[in-house]
Order: structure tokens, then sequence, then C-alpha cells
């Protein structure tokens, strides 16, 4: 069997042409003419290959590396192989960012499973849908009336787009991906199997049953949003569900109705966020945390893994734990029970 290619090989790129597309610098200037056309990682790099080094714990694997060049901070210059031309950047991981995405463009977004251009005979676009130029559709598609789709959009194999949905220019609908009640802005990336704008969950409890809530409200995903496979972003109540621009969302996230997310938020795998919070500019929550309804966290502020967040968070602040609190009250809540458990630990061995 043949080893299959997911990514065109790349043309060369002089390190010169490196260090103008992403602002880094040649250690070295006798090395601009190196050429480099593909990425590795330090410890599995060769020849012709591309790495960075951004984090202390990996410096070991510098010395050895056989990369041809490499993106890294200045403190780190003496630690890279003599082989291995030092690419200096304030930033390692975003020049790095950089320098892939123009090697392996492909990867940046989801590309047509089909390999097609154009509307695909297999799909299913109304008469009254509106599609400028451009926007490609692979098979299995069905866009619905009065949908528009900007130009250098993709809507993948499978994809539904409902009724009146607003799609901008140059985004990206992944397979079995389903919007309706939405609008998106553009370079928009959803990824396969998101559903977004189906009903929020809202219900008038009472003994006699619950009765269904309807939810009028929109999703709005504004410019560079990028929403992660399997992701549900449930439409609003009585005013919209907003993802500001710039905001990373991960695989496996549910977002309740009425929910506001800032702008250049980053949320983590596995995360639920109960209708009507609002998150604030800058936000990141990490995976698996959990946040209650009707609650606000500040700007910037930052949630560890697996925390419950039960309360409004200030800007700024860093919060840990179930029940979600300040990293500093939570950290001494860990000192204090490590040096009660390590207390009884001792009078047990000592009663026996």
């Amino acid at each position: 069997m043949s080893q299959p290619r997911f990514f065109p090989a790349p043309m060369p790129l002089t390190l010169e042409a490196l260090c103008a597309a992403t602002g880094a610098s040649l250690l070295n200037p006798e090395h601009a003419s190196r050429e480099v056309f593909g990425i590795a990682p330090l410890e599995g790099a060769g020849e012709g290959t591309l790495s960075f080094l951004d984090n202390a714990k990996y410096a070991d694997h510098a010395a050895t590396t056989g990369a041809t060049a490499c993106f890294m901070a200045e403190k780190f210059k003496d630690k890279l192989a003599p082989s291995c031309a030092a690419l200096i950047s304030r930033e390692p991981y975003r020049a790095f960012a950089k320098a892939a995405a123009l090697l392996f463009p492909t990867s940046v977004r989801p590309q047509s499973v089909f390999g097609g251009t154009g509307i695909s005979p297999g799909a299913y676009v109304h008469p009254e849908a509106r599609l400028e130029p451009g926007v490609t559709v692979d098979p299995g598609a069905v866009i619905g009336p009065r949908a528009e789709i900007g130009r250098g959009t993709l809507i993948g194999a499978g994809a539904v787009i409902g009724p009146d949905v607003r799609i901008g220019r140059d985004c990206a609908i992944g397979p079995q991906a389903t919007l309706t009640h939405a609008l998106l802005g553009n370079r928009v990336i959803v990824h396969p199997g998101a559903r977004i704008g189906q009903d929020g969950f809202g219900f008038a409890m009472g003994p006699m049953g619950h009765l269904k809530v309807p939810q009028i409200g929109r999703v709005i995903l504004q410019d560079d949003v990028d929403i992660g496979a399997n992701t549900t972003i449930d439409r609003g109540a009585n005013r919209d569900t907003v993802v500001g621009e710039g905001s990373k969302i991960d695989n496996l996230v549910q977002i309740g109705h009425n929910v506001q997310i800032g702008r250049h938020c980053v949320i983590v795998g596995q995360v639920g966020i109960s209708g009507s919070t609002v998150l604030e500019d800058y936000v990141v929550l990490a995976g698996q945390v959990g946040v209650a309804g009707h609650l606000r966290i500040g700007m910037a502020a930052q949630v560890g893994a697996k925390s419950g967040v039960m309360t409004s968070i200030p800007a700024g602040a860093k919060f840990f734990g179930i029940p979600a609190k300040s990293a500093k009250a939570h950290f001494r809540e860990v000192a204090v029970l490590s040096k009660l458990a390590q207390r009884g630990g001792t009078s047990g061995d000592n009663a026996e």
C-alpha cells in the first residue's frame, strides 16, 4: 500500500523569505539562502525541515536536532546544534505558525473533500438561495431558500444551511455541519459535525409538565471565529447568542442560548456554558470547565481545567476548582488539606 500524502508537498522556502514573512531575524546571515520544505518537532527533524523552540523543557533536543532551521528566543541561541540555523523571534511559536501556513496553506482551513470547485451536481441548492461567484458546494450539501453565501466560501459534503442564513466570504463549513438561524462574518471556520442555531434549552417548569419556551433569537459568529468539530451553539431565546471576532472554540463545546462571548476568547474542549452568561474579551476557559447561567466572566480572566464556575469572575482573575475560586485561595486550600492529610497519616502510623 502506498503511503498517502494528505497535504501537497510544499515548494521550498528560503530562510530569508521566512524571515521577511514572520519578522524573525537570522542569527547568522550567511544562512539566508538555505531552504526548508517541511516542518517537524526538534527531536524528529531532519534535513530541509523547520522547527521551533518555545519552551525550556525542550531545550535539550535543540542540541541534537537535525533541523535545517529553528525559530527560537535569543536566550536559547547557544543551545542549538551548530548545523541548525537560528531564526530569532520574540514569539517563536507564532512565527512557526505563520511559516507552517506558508508551507502548507491547505491545512489552515477545511478543503473540499470532493476535490471540486463550484456547485457539485450532487448538491441541493434552493433556487431562491444567493451564492456569490467562487462558492464551492460539495455533494450532498443542502442550502435553503434565501440563504446568502459569500465568495470563496466552502460548504462541505452533507452540510445543511438553513433558510435565510447569511455566511460571509472565505468561510469554510465542514462536512455534516448544520447552520440555522445564524449570521456568519468573514473567514469563519465551522468544523465537521458542528450544530449552530438549533433550539436553546428553555422550558417553563411546572408540576403539570414543562412548557417549551419559543427560541426566537439568532446565532451571530463574527469575523475570524473558529468553531470545533461537534460543538453546539444554541440560538438565543429572546436575544442573540454571539461569539465575538477572533474567538476560538474547540471540539465538543456546548454554548447555551443568549450567551455572549467577547473577542479573542479561547474555549477548550468539553466546556459547557449555560444560558445568558457573558464572557468579556480575551477570556480563557480550559478543558471541561462548567459555567452556570447568568454570570459574567471579566476581561482576560482565566479558568482552570475541570472547574465549576458558580459565581461571576472579575477581570484578569485566575480561578480554579469546584466551586471555582481565585487561584490564591484554591492553592492555599490544597496546601492546607495536604498538610492535614500528612498529619493524619503520621498519627495513624503511630497508633498502629
